[in-house]
């Protein structure tokens, strides 16, 4: 079996991270209230915003990474399957970035302090009750849900990859790579 270009270990820990932080989001995001006229943000809204500059940072990191050490796509595919794969990846930085600048400018509209890790404090993207904000921020669940989409097909594939095509193309992002995925799998098997 010929050797396939993988990712390192700072670009599968930006992935893995980055999925880390999009499963938490999702789930604080899924048990929050709903938003009201003039209430203040709770405990679950104040992480929710908190976690989102996070990914919005590591995204920023993982991109610059990524262009500084970009990683062959998988030599043997189809050229079909090289151009969804950067146009999922693109797709995926894309909703990512939206997702968070427009929670972060709906945040800012209703005059939420908005905070790196929850000790940075940020700049407020539009002004306070802002008309902008409010229609920018009304774009965020829909946007969220593209991402959503966009993530399950991801997955999708590489589970397609792993147990249809059994090609290695997920081993590639693995933590540990390929011998411990291979002998978990076989034990399941």
């Amino acid at each position: 079996m010929t050797s396939k270009p993988s990712y390192g270990p700072a670009a599968k820990l930006f992935h893995w991270a980055t999925a880390g932080l999009l499963t938490m989001q999702v789930l604080v995001g899924w048990v929050m209230p709903d938003i009201e006229r003039g209430m203040s943000p709770g405990a679950a809204m104040s992480l929710h915003l908190s976690i989102g500059t996070a990914i919005l940072a590591l995204v920023v990191a993982r991109y610059v990474w990524r262009l500084a050490r970009p990683v062959p796509l998988e030599p043997t595919a189809p050229g079909w399957q090289r151009g969804a794969t950067e146009a999922v990846h693109l797709m995926l930085y894309g909703l990512i970035l939206a997702t968070t600048l427009t929670g972060w400018a709906y945040a800012s509209m209703r005059g939420w302090p908005v905070t790196l890790l929850g000790v940075v404090p940020l700049p407020a993207l539009v002004a306070e009750g802002s008309q902008l904000g409010r229609t920018v921020g009304h774009l965020h669940e829909p946007l969220v849900w593209a991402l959503l989409t966009l993530m399950g097909a991801h997955i999708g594939a590489a589970l397609w990859h792993r147990f249809v095509h059994r090609d290695g193309v997920l081993e590639r992002m693995l933590p540990a790579g390929r011998r411990l995925t291979l002998r978990v799998l076989a034990k399941r098997a």
